[in-house]
This record gives structure tokens, C-alpha cells and sequence, in this order.
């Protein structure tokens, strides 16, 4: 029906286990939506990741990478040499895709303390994938933090999407995988827009108080 649905449907597939030191990890905007149900079931902290996209030198909606927090990106090398992106490029584009990163936590995460993942059991979730670059980015930026468990809990995505995931993550709970696929937003009743203001209300009321 919508992205609080879709995180309620997700929490009643993970709900019945333990999770220890668990962390529900979310992709804004939508994504903190599904996460905040999780959540709040699961009775488990709620945080962002943000990966960005890198878009192409002169058209910006072409994706030939993605980087998140920890400043490390990875590239789509194929397309890369295809478009001869040249080494300088890439630089200058992975700040600009960090600048926007660092404005994002800052805004998001202002009341926020820092959290370490490593050790942790970690639910990453947001309100649909489509190809699966970002949450790439996202899971190998949380792969190198050590954490105990990573699970990618969903509402849907592509079949060869999460082929593409599944080596990626220690488990993979999707509630539907259509084989005809062009939006995410294809597959709910109402996909309105989240805000900003949104995701900062969620995360005062369930982000992380302290470092565990």
C-alpha cells in the first residue's frame, strides 16, 4: 500500500529471532520510512547510510559509480572506459558526490551520536532496489566496517537484482521479485515523495542514543 506497509510486511518476516547488537540501517529518503517499522517491531535503533551516485561528466542521470560515507567509491570500470572518464574527472566527481553525502548526514544526523558498525548486526533496507549500484556501494562500505551480520530486508526488487546482491550479504528477506520491472514506485498504491523533515523526525524518535 506504501512504504509503511511495506516496512510492517518486512518486519513481520524478520520478527521471531535475535539480533544481537542489531542496527537498522536505512537509505533516505524513502527507505527511512520502511526502516522506522522495522524498527520499531524488531524494538532495535534506527540509522542512515547514504550512498550517492556518481553521474556521468555532462550527464549527471548516467550512473558509472557510487560512494558513501566512508569516502571510498566504486566505479562501473566498463562504462568508465567506454565514456573515457578521465582519472582527473573521477576525482572531481567523487567529491562533489561526498560534499552532498556530508550535507545529507549533517542534516539528518545532527541530534545523532556517531555509530560504529562492526560487530553489529546490521538490517540495511530502503524502499525498493532497481539495478542495485548504490546498495552495492552501501553493503561494500558496511562489508568493510566488520560488522557480525549484514541482512538486506526489501519490499522489491528485480529477480536479477538481487542475484546480483545475494553473494554480497549473509541473508537476503525480499517480499516481491517481479520479473517486469521499470520503477520501484510501479509497485505501491501510494509513493508520495518523503521529506527531509520526515526522515529527521524518524530518527529523533528511534535513532541510536548512545554508542552500545
Amino acid at each position: 500500500m506504501d512504504r509503511v506497509d511495506a516496512g510492517r510486511q518486512l518486519a513481520a518476516r524478520l520478527k521471531g529471532r535475535n539480533y544481537p547488537r542489531g542496527l537498522v540501517l536505512a537509505i533516505p529518503r524513502g527507505g527511512v520510512v520502511v526502516g522506522a517499522e522495522i524498527a520499531r517491531e524488531l524494538k532495535l535503533p534506527l540509522d542512515v547510510i547514504i550512498p550517492r551516485k556518481i553521474g556521468a561528466p555532462g550527464n549527471p542521470e548516467l550512473a558509472i559509480g557510487a560512494v558513501t560515507q566512508d569516502g571510498i567509491p566504486l566505479f562501473n570500470e566498463d562504462l568508465v572506459q567506454r565514456l573515457r572518464v578521465t582519472p582527473e574527472e573521477k576525482e572531481v566527481l567523487v567529491r562533489e558526490a561526498l560534499e552532498e553525502v556530508e550535507r545529507r548526514l549533517k542534516r539528518y544526523r545532527a541530534s545523532l551520536p556517531p555509530v560504529s558498525w562492526r560487530d553489529r548486526t546490521i538490517i540495511l533496507t530502503d524502499d525498493g532496489i532497481a539495478t542495485g549500484f548504490t546498495v552495492l556501494a552501501a553493503l561494500r562500505s558496511l562489508k568493510r566496517a566488520s560488522p557480525r551480520e549484514i541482512i538486506l530486508a526489501v519490499p522489491v526488487a528485480p529477480p536479477d537484482t538481487l542475484s546480483f546482491l545475494r553473494p554480497e550479504v549473509d541473508e537476503l528477506v525480499c517480499l516481491y521479485a517481479p520479473e517486469f520491472f521499470m520503477a520501484v514506485g510501479q509497485f505501491y498504491e501510494h509513493f508520495e515523495q518523503t521529506t527531509d523533515e520526515e526522515v529527521i523526525a524518524l530518527l529523533e524518535e528511534l535513532g541510536p542514543k548512545q554508542e552500545a
